[in-house]
């Protein structure tokens, strides 16, 4: 039986299921919010419950800081997610969320913890060698100038233009902004296997200038079972205006991988 939404710290679910068979968790993109997720809840099948990350400095968390580490901010998701691992769950993230979740799957794994049946990474570089990237080429974006880190922020999409546009508002988003792309853009790759042990599947934007597709492939090299790639037309928020069709290809996905789990 569904509910109403249900929210705590750093988890919004707005669908709870009474005993879900799956649970996917959802995490968001530099300078984002798990409003980038509200609508996907409603594309999964019944028994599955969708829960949404919401990384520190925004929503009910506004007045804690936000993190500037890739794994800081894995340790806090798993911190405030770990009862909810109770039962097969999977992980997808954007750009940002796409890091973060590769770093919880690795850490849960090294710890004896669960382990996600799946690992979905959306508009993000391999983190193998080089750092995944989040940003425009050239200088790192949470070092930018306010005025060129607006422009860049502006070319990229994803944040509405209201924010970029009023000073008075900017001026309430700019640390969390320069936090979260500090999370992507001094992230280092791990010094022990940087492998992806469950499965994995791609997705991105067939015209996605932040991340080129070339970079987003790269996940594969290290992949133990890779599920293969799914590229939208459109840039790096891809899914934007196709949700119905992403949702539906994420959910094969999860099923092919819990079917070949047993």
């Amino acid at each position: 039986m569904n509910g109403t939404t249900e929210v705590s710290e750093a988890v919004i679910r707005p669908r709870p299921v009474d005993d879900p068979a799956l649970r996917v968790f959802l995490l968001h993109h530099a300078a984002g919010s798990h409003l980038a997720f509200t609508d996907w809840a409603r594309h999964v099948p019944d028994d599955w419950e969708v829960c949404l990350f919401e990384a520190p400095g925004r929503g009910r968390t506004s007045d804690r800081p936000a993190l500037r580490n890739a794994r800081d901010l894995a340790e806090y998701f798993i911190g405030r997610t770990l009862d909810l691992m109770d039962r097969p769950f999977a992980l997808f993230g954007h750009s940002m969320g796409a890091l973060v979740a590769y770093e919880a799957a690795a850490r849960l794994a090294a710890r004896g913890l669960p382990e996600p049946c799946w690992l979905g990474v959306s508009a993000c570089g391999a983190p193998y060698e080089e750092l995944p990237g989040d940003g425009l080429a050239g200088e790192p974006l949470h070092r930018m100038p306010g005025d060129r880190l607006r422009a860049a922020l502006r070319a990229m999409g994803g944040i509405p233009p209201a924010v970029l546009d009023e000073d008075d508002v900017w001026a309430l988003f700019e640390d969390r902004v320069r936090a979260d792309f500090a999370v992507v853009e001094t992230w280092e790759p791990r010094t022990v296997s940087a492998d992806v042990r469950v499965p994995l599947s791609l997705f991105g934007g067939e015209d996605d200038r932040v991340v080129p597709v070339e970079s987003l492939l790269d996940w594969a090299d290290g992949a133990e079972d890779f599920l293969g790639q799914h590229l939208f037309p459109g840039g790096h928020f891809y899914f934007e205006g196709r949700v119905a069709a992403v949702v539906e290809r994420l959910v094969r996905d999860i099923r092919t991988a819990v079917t070949a789990a047993g």
